[in-house]
Order: structure tokens, then C-alpha cells, then sequence
């Protein structure tokens, strides 16, 4: 018997326009790419997502985690460095930690998707935690991301978003 291959969840599985609300929540433009076609901004390389100024360019074959992680640097980064934007988001340590947990939290608000799923998608994509997954990550170390993100009201005390940009 084969071993099922883990996949993770793509820009192309999600149903409706919950990403779309989600980036315009940020005021942030999805920019689609046709597939094979190299995704500008992308840091990775396709199928990874890209950041250009205020455009995520996405293909269908972008994983989730990607998506909301690249929104995630554009929300957790100031202005100077959000209208310089082109593929590396930069940022120190303690940011780079509060972006993958805001997209955790993101994760939230796309009905296919949610915090669970994410967190098992960044585990197959290779996120590194010294916990071990992304979920233990979440539940401990994480805290200091979530109070870098509240420290700068871009989540609330329920660690819900505020929608606001740094």
C-alpha cells in the first residue's frame, strides 16, 4: 500500500470570496497569476505567494499558508517599509514570530481553512519550532508573538484582528 501524500490547502480549494474580503480588510490587492507563470514578489519562488507594494500575487496552486503569511509581513511592517515592498519583507526575529502567528489567527476567517488546518499545513510546508509543530509553537512560545501583535493593536485582547496596519 502507498503512503498518502499530505497536501496542503491552495488558493485554488477555497470556495467564495473570503480571501478577497480578508485582503481588502487590509487594504491589500490580490494579484492572480496564470499557472507556470512565475509569481512576482515571491520570495520562495511560485508556487509560493508574492508581495509587491499593496499586491499579494497568488496563483491557484499558492498554498493557504503562503497567502497569509505574505499578508501577515504587509500588516506587521510599518509604512516606510510597506511602500518600499518588493518580494523581502525583512523584519527582526520577534516580528517574523508574530507574522506566522497573525496568519495562524487569520487562518480563522477563511471557512475552509481555519486555525487547525493552517497550523498542520505549516508542519507539512517544514516551519521550524523548537516545540516541535506549528500547534505547540502556538500554545507556548507563541505568546510572545501575541503580545507583540496587541502591543501594537493589531489584535485585540481576545487575539482577534483589529484589521489595522502597523
Amino acid at each position: 500500500m502507498a503512503a498518502a501524500r499530505l497536501t496542503v490547502v491552495t488558493v485554488g480549494d477555497l470556495q467564495g470570496h473570503a480571501l478577497c474580503e480578508l485582503l481588502a480588510r487590509y487594504h491589500t490587492r490580490r494579484l492572480d497569476i496564470p499557472a507556470g507563470a512565475a509569481i512576482p514578489g515571491s520570495y520562495w519562488s511560485a508556487p509560493e505567494a508574492g508581495l509587491v507594494g499593496d499586491a499579494l500575487a497568488l496563483r491557484a496552486d499558492t498554498p493557504v499558508h503562503s497567502a497569509l503569511h505574505e499578508l501577515a509581513h504587509r500588516v506587521c511592517m510599518d509604512d516606510v517599509r510597506r511602500r518600499q515592498l518588493d518580494t523581502d519583507a525583512g523584519g527582526s526575529d520577534e516580528e517574523e514570530c508574530a507574522v506566522c502567528y497573525l496568519q495562524v489567527l487569520l487562518a480563522d476567517w477563511l471557512p475552509d481553512v481555519g486555525r487547525l488546518r493552517l497550523l498542520a499545513d505549516m508542519d507539512v510546508w517544514g516551519y521550524s519550532f523548537r516545540e516541535g509543530s506549528a500547534a505547540a509553537w502556538f500554545a507556548g512560545d507563541g505568546r510572545d508573538a501575541r503580545a507583540w501583535l496587541l502591543t501594537r493593536g493589531l489584535i485585540d485582547a481576545h487575539a482577534r484582528p483589529t484589521w489595522r496596519l502597523a
